[in-house]
Parts: C-alpha cells; structure tokens; sequence
C-alpha cells in the first residue's frame, strides 16, 4: 500500500516543480545530479521513495539530456521500489513529431512514448500535447490538461465587445473556434504555407478583422515566425491589437528579435518551459497551482473534469 506522495524535479523544471510541490503543499524531494566529465551524467534519490508515490516534474524541451534524464529518474525510483511513478510533462517535447507526414522519417512522439512506457511510469500528466492523439500513444492512464483553465479568465477581461479569436494557422483553428464558441465571438484564420520547417513562405487571413482586437490562440511559440507574421498581417488589415496566447515559451533562435520588431502587442505563455530572458512584450502565467491541484486530486482519486474548460 501507498504511505505517501513525494515530489521530485529534474534539473530542467526545478522552479516549476519547487511551486507544484508548495501549491499541492509539500516540500521537494532530494535527487542528485552527478555529471562526469565526458558528458555522461546519472540521478540519484537522497531520501527513500519505497511505497511511496512519486511524481516526477520534468519538462522534456531541448537538449535531449532533459528527456534522458527524466527516464533515468525513472528507472531509479523503479528499483528503489516506488508504489507508483507518475511524470508530470508540463512541456511534451518531440509532440511535433506525432505522425510520417514524409517517407522515411521516425515518428518521434511515439518513440518517446516507447521510451517512457519500457522505463516503468504508471501514469502522466502533460499539457497541451502539440497533437491531442499522442494520449493514445501510451498504455497507461493521461492526463492531458489544458492551456485554456490557464488563458481563459484573461481572454474573457479582454473581450469589451469588439474581441475576434484567431488562429495563426489551419491546425489551430480547432482550438481557437472552442474559445470564440465559448465566448460567442468570431474567428478568423490565417493560412500559412512552409516550403520548410521554422520558415513561412506566404500567409493569408481568413475573415475579417478590420476595427477589431485580435486573440491569437496557439500551443507553442517556437521561433515566433508564424505568430509575428499573423500579428503583422491582421495589423495591416486593420486590427486594432493583437495579443497570442501560447502554452509553451520555446522562444527559439530569432524569437526574441521577431518580437521586438513585430507589430504584435504582447505574447502570454506559461512557465511550462522557463523562459530564457525577459521581454517587454512576453507576460508569463504560472501553471503551478493547476497541477497542484490536479496531483491533490488525483491522490485522492477525484475528478479532474471541473479542469476542463475548453
């Protein structure tokens, strides 16, 4: 039996699990990093996880050593002989790879899922899987919350009656038609052409967005391409504003200068992934309390459902 709940973090997500662990109400367990001097590296539990059930908080964004060292957490708890190993993922890396949209290519989000299952997890906790279908890729139970409990009270303070969601691409317009329904607005879309990944050849807008403030709603932020891009656009066709709303800060290679330079007036993310600088334009949002409550409850075997909003 179960005697009790610890909480670890990884190296990668240490001030994000140090606030789960005080919202849920417990202190952060001890796990050493040892790092020798040819790269390789190994995890370690200073305090005893036998029967015990243990979260491991770990975000799996780039370098690959995050993800790595998630699985070596893993199988340490396991052979320390933990009663149950739950990871929590805040940021789910390689998600973007979900399916062979090309021959000859690995489907990297299973492969990752392969990885996690053969280490021996007995459940997960993500949030805003880049594919929502990626749930399926594991045997054991996921929770799969939600950016939307997070961005949904402030989308509502913006919304003084000439409010418009927007997607900034077709594979976002799903999620942006469940907040324009929610909050009895219109939509407009922007359609976007790649002639390679992390580079939009050409962008057009799908509705009208003349006169209006503008609601970008997306999973990731990566090299602010797209996002910059829309703002600029929907800008030129006359909005008056445009805010994105965007789960992961991965605020890759030119992301910063694309926000300094573009038109767009301010970027909300969360701290799924810790952003790497300061902007003036980027505001973070804490997703420390929702998986508090989620880990509270999911010890206590009660539903999550009240987190789903959108």
């Amino acid at each position: 039996m179960s005697s009790g709940v610890k909480i670890f973090a990884g190296s990668g997500s240490e001030d994000l699990a140090k606030r789960i662990a005080e919202s849920y109400g417990a202190t952060l367990g001890i796990v050493k990093k040892t790092v020798f001097s040819d790269g390789e590296f190994a995890v370690s539990f200073e305090e005893t996880v036998r029967g015990q059930t243990v979260f491991l908080v770990q975000s799996t964004m780039p370098p690959s050593d995050n993800l790595f060292e998630l699985l070596l957490m893993v199988d340490a708890a396991r052979r320390a002989s933990a009663y149950k190993i739950c990871v929590v993922i805040p940021y789910f890396g390689f998600a973007r790879q979900d399916r062979k949209d090309k021959p000859r290519v690995a489907i990297g989000a299973k492969l990752v899922a392969n990885m996690l299952m053969a280490a021996g997890i007995d459940r997960i906790m993500t949030m805003d899987l880049h594919a929502d279908q990626i749930q399926g890729f594991f045997e054991v139970p996921v929770d799969h919350l939600y950016g939307s409990t997070i961005f949904n009270t402030e989308i509502e303070k913006l919304n003084t009656g000439n409010l418009i969601m927007a997607a900034p691409d077709a594979g976002g317009a799903k999620r942006a038609n469940s907040y324009a329904k929610r909050l009895d607005i219109g939509l407009a879309i922007c359609h976007k052409q790649r002639k390679k990944a992390n580079e939009v050849a050409e962008m057009t807008v799908i509705g009208d967005v003349a006169g209006k403030d503008v609601v970008l709603v997306d999973d990731m932020c990566d090299t602010a391409g797209t996002l910059t891009k829309a703002a600029d656009l929907f800008m030129e066709k006359g909005a008056l504003s445009v805010r994105a709303f965007c789960t992961h800060a991965v605020l890759s290679g030119p992301a910063y200068e694309r926000l300094t330079n573009s038109k767009i007036t301010e970027l909300i993310v969360t701290d799924t992934i810790p952003v790497k600088r300061e902007h003036e334009k980027i505001r973070v949002m804490t997703v420390a309390d929702l998986f508090g409550d989620v880990i509270g409850r999911m010890v206590k075997n009660e539903s999550i459902s009240s987190h789903f909003i959108i």
